[in-house]
C-alpha cells in the first residue's frame, strides 16, 4: 500500500471524527460453534481491533490438489484442534526494540521456544454493519516478520515477498488491505487467515518473539486508513532520531575528512572521517528498511550487521591507537585486522543470517566464536584506551565513556538474555545504547578535535615563522643581485619555487690576489629541510675559502658535510677566475656553464654526497676581456606550461643569444611555468683592467 504522507494532527481529528459516528459499534464476543468461536462484529463507519479468540498452529498447510489454495485459509477447514490465542495487549506495553505502543509476546514465549518457518492464525467473524459499506482490514503493525493474508481463502494481500523459494522478509510497518466489496453486506460472515513467516534471525532479537505481536483491525475503510496512518505516524516519530543522526554524522564525518586539507600528515582525521560516515551508513540504512520496502532484510541484515557493524567496532581500536599516535606494541594492528574477517564470519552465522548454507545448530558454535571475539576486541580497545592516558592524560580519559558504552552496544543479543533491553524511548523518539555511544562518541570527538585542531593551528603558525625566519636567513647569506668587483661585473638573479629554496651560491672576491670564486649548486628537494642544507654548504663554503680558494678542495669539503646524512644530496659548481683570465672549474653533477651563449663541454660527474671519494670533472679555460659567463640551474630549463612543455636547453639556448640580462633570463623561465628553484649567475670580465694590465 503506498505511504500517504499526512499531518498527524489532522489524522488524529479523523480517527476522532470516524469513531464518533458508530451507530452499533458492541464489544467483541465469542458465540459457541461446532467447529470454532465465532467473533461478532457490529459496525457504523468504525473500526473494531480483532482481539479473538484466534486459533493458532506452527508449520504450514498443505495445499488442495483440486485448486493449489492452501487449505488452512479455506472457509469449511476444521480448526477444532488448534491452540485458541488471545491478541488482547495488557495496558501500557511496547515494543522494546521499535516502541510501538500495544505489544504481545510472540509464538516463542508460549510454548514454541526455538521455533522459526510457518505459522497460522484463523478468527471466523460475523460483521454486522450498514448496507454499502465499503470495508478494510488493517494488518498487525508488529509482527515477526511477514505475512499473507485470506479472506475466505482468497489471498487479498501480502506483507513481504513469498514469490521465491525463501521468502524475503522486510521490516515490520503497518499496511493496510481491502475486503472485496462483493463480499461484503449488512450481515457478513468470513474466515480470516493470516499466513506467517519468521526468519531464524529473529530468534536472537528478544526470547518472545514469533508472529502478532498487536491485533489486527477491521473496520470501515476510511477509518482503518486512518488508524492505519495514525501507524505510520508513530513509526516516523520513532525513528526520526535515527534519521537525523544519520545525517549529523553524515555532516560530521565530511567536516573530519576536509580537516586532512588543514593537516596532511595526521592520519586519525581519515580514521574518524571513515568512522563517522560508516556509523551514518549503518543508521541510514535501518532507518530506509524501516520506512520502505527498496531493501529486503535479506540485504540490510547482512550489510548491517556482517559488515559495517565489525568494521565500525574494529575502527574504534584503530581510531583511538591512531589518536593516541601509539607504536607500541606493534602486533596490534595486524592483529585486529586478522580479527576482522573472523568476526564478521562469526556473525553471520552466529545470528542466523545464512541459515540455508548451515546445519541446524551451528550458529550456536559460532555465536560462542562471535563473544570471545569481541570480548577480544573489547579487551583491546580497553587497552588502547588506558595506553592513551598513560601517554596523553586528560584526552585518554575523554575518551573513556565512548569507548566503555561502544563495548556495551556490541552485546545488546547478550543483554537480551537477561532481559536488560538497550533501548528507551524518551519523548517517544527511539533511544539505544549503541545511539547514545555514538552520541558520547560525537562529544568526546568534538573536545578532542578542538583541542587537537588548536595545537595545529599553533603548530603551523610555528612552522610558518620557521619558514619566514629561514627565509631572512637565505636572503642574507646570498649576495647581492648586481656587483661590481676590480675587473669584473656579476649580476645574479634568484627565484625561489617556495618560501624556502634549494639553490645556493656565492661570489667571494679575494683581495689579496684579486681572483674571484664562483659556487652554484642545487640540494636535492624544497621547502624547509633544503633551505637547512643550503645554510649548512654556505656556512662550509665560507669557512673553506678563507683558508684555500681551490674549487676541487672545496667540493670535496662541501661532499664530505653531505656524506652520512641520508638523502642529502646537492649538485654543485665550483670555479675561480684568476686576474688575467684564467679559470679553473670543478663540476660534481650541475649544469655545465655557457660561455658568450654557448655551453661548455665538461665530463659528467655524480653529486655531493653520494660517495665518500667522488670524481669531478675538471675544465681550465681562458676568460678575455668582454667574455660573458653564465651559470644557470636546472629550474630554467626544467620551466613547464600548461600544457606540459618543457622550456627545454634549446630555448635557453636561443634566449641566451638574445639578452644577457640574469633578471631578464630568470624573469622568462618564470613566466613560462616555474616547478622548481631558478638560479642565474652572469660574471663579465672587464676590458678596461685587462688592458691596464
Amino acid at each position: 500500500m503506498p505511504i500517504r504522507w499526512r499531518a498527524s494532527l489532522a489524522l488524529l481529528s479523523l480517527s476522532a471524527a470516524t469513531l464518533s459516528q458508530i451507530l452499533h459499534a458492541a464489544p467483541i464476543s465469542t458465540v459457541p460453534v461446532d467447529r470454532a468461536p465465532l467473533t461478532e462484529v457490529h459496525l457504523g463507519d468504525s473500526v473494531a481491533a480483532l482481539n479473538g479468540p484466534w486459533k493458532f498452529r506452527v508449520g504450514d498447510s498443505p495445499l488442495d490438489p483440486a485448486t493449489g489454495k492452501a487449505l488452512w485459509s479455506e472457509p469449511g477447514f476444521d480448526d477444532s484442534g488448534w491452540e485458541t490465542v488471545d491478541l488482547a495487549a495488557p495496558a501500557g506495553s511496547y515494543d522494546p526494540i521499535a516502541g510501538t505502543a500495544g505489544y504481545l509476546p510472540g509464538w516463542t514465549a508460549h510454548g514454541h521456544k526455538g521455533y522459526w518457518g510457518y505459522a497460522w492464525y484463523r478468527i471466523r467473524v460475523r460483521i454486522d454493519s450498514r448496507p454499502g459499506v465499503k470495508l478494510a482490514l488493517a494488518g498487525p503493525s508488529d509482527v515477526d516478520d511477514i505475512y499473507q493474508v485470506f479472506d475466505d481463502g482468497r489471498l487479498i494481500g501480502a506483507f513481504g515477498d513469498f514469490s521465491g523459494e525463501t521468502p524475503s522478509i522486510f521490516t515490520t510497518r503497518p499496511e493496510m488491505f481491502l475486503i472485496p466489496d462483493e463480499s461484503t453486506g449488512s450481515v457478513s460472515e468470513r474466515v480470516l487467515s493470516f499466513r506467517v513467516y519468521m526468519e531464524p534471525y529473529t530468534l536472537n532479537q528478544l526470547d518472545d518473539v514469533g508472529g502478532f505481536h498487536n491485533p489486527p483491525l477491521l473496520g470501515e475503510r476510511s477509518a482503518v486508513a486512518a488508524q492505519n496512518q495514525v501507524k505510520w505516524d508513530e513509526l516516523y516519530r520513532l525513528y526520526a532520531g535515527s534519521l537525523a543522526e544519520a545525517l549529523t554524522f553524515t555532516v560530521l564525518g565530511m567536516v573530519a575528512l576536509s580537516l586532512v586539507l588543514f593537516d596532511r600528515t595526521d592520519r586519525v582525521y581519515l580514521w574518524i572521517g571513515a568512522l563517522l560516515l560508516l556509523i551514518a551508513v549503518t543508521t541510514l540504512v535501518s532507518v530506509i528498511s524501516t520506512w520502505t520496502d527498496w531493501i529486503p532484510y535479506v540485504v540490510t541484515a547482512p550489510i548491517r550487521l556482517s559488515i559495517i557493524t565489525p568494521l565500525i567496532y574494529v575502527g574504534w581500536v584503530m581510531v583511538w591507537r591512531v589518536w593516541f599516535r601509539l607504536r607500541r606494541p606493534t602486533w596490534v594492528p595486524w592483529v585486529t585486522l586478522g580479527l576482522l574477517p573472523l568476526l564478521m564470519l562469526s556473525t553471520s552465522i552466529g545470528q542466523n543470517l545464512f541459515f540455508v548454507l548451515v546445519q541446524p545448530g551451528t550458529e550456536q558454535v559460532f555465536h560462542v566464536i562471535s563473544l570471545i571475539l569481541r570480548l577480544f576486541v573489547a579487551a583491546l580497545l580497553l587497552w588502547t584506551v588506558f595506553q592513551g592516558i598513560m601517554e596523553q592524560g586528560l584526552e585518554g580519559w575523554i575518551a573513556v565513556p565512548a569507548v566503555l558504552l561502544a563495548g556495551v552496544s556490541e552485546f545488546s543479543v547478550e543483554l537480551n538474555y537477561f532481559h536488560i533491553l538497550p533501548t528507551w524511548f524518551p519523548f517517544g523518539l527511539q533511544l539505544s545504547t549503541r545511539q547514545l555511544a555514538n552520541l558520547f562518541l560525537v562529544g568526546a570527538l568534538s573536545l578532542l578535535l578542538l583541542r587537537r585542531l588548536v595545537k595545529s593551528i599553533r603548530r603551523q603558525r610555528q612552522m610558518a615563522l620557521d619558514v619566514k625566519q629561514a627565509q631572512e636567513v637565505q636572503q642574507v647569506i646570498l649576495p647581492e643581485e648586481h656587483t661590481s668587483l676590480p675587473g669584473f661585473e656579476v649580476e645574479s638573479e634568484y627565484r625561489p619555487a617556495m618560501e624556502v629554496g634549494g639553490d645556493f651560491f656565492q661570489v667571494i672576491p679575494n683581495p689579496a690576489d684579486g681572483s674571484l670564486l664562483i659556487v652554484a649548486g642545487d640540494v636535492a628537494g624544497k621547502g624547509l629541510k633544503a633551505g637547512m642544507l643550503v645554510a649548512l654548504l654556505v656556512g662550509a663554503i665560507r669557512t673553506v675559502a678563507q683558508f684555500k680558494a681551490d674549487p676541487t678542495v672545496l667540493l670535496d669539503a662541501l661532499n664530505q658535510r653531505l656524506i652520512g646524512r641520508g638523502d642529502a644530496f646537492a649538485t654543485c659548481l665550483a670555479l675561480k677566475i684568476e686576474v688575467d683570465g684564467r679559470v679553473t672549474l670543478a663540476n660534481a653533477g650541475h649544469l655545465a656553464p655557457y660561455l658568450n651563449g654557448k655551453v661548455l663541454t665538461l665530463e659528467g660527474s655524480l653529486p655531493l654526497g653520494m660517495l665518500d671519494t667522488p670524481e669531478f670533472s675538471l675544465l681550465r679555460f681562458e676568460l678575455r676581456p668582454e667574455d660573458r659567463l653564465m651559470l644557470l640551474s636546472d629550474g630554467v630549463a626544467e620551466a613547464t606550461d600548461s600544457d606540459g612543455n618543457l622550456f627545454g636547453f634549446d630555448r635557453v639556448q636561443d634566449l641566451l643569444r638574445s639578452t644577457t640580462s640574469a633578471a631578464e633570463i630568470a624573469s622568462t623561465a618564470q613566466a613560462f611555468g616555474q616547478q622548481d628553484d631558478i638560479s642565474v649567475i652572469s660574471v663579465t670580465r672587464m676590458a678596461v683592467l685587462a688592458a691596464t694590465a
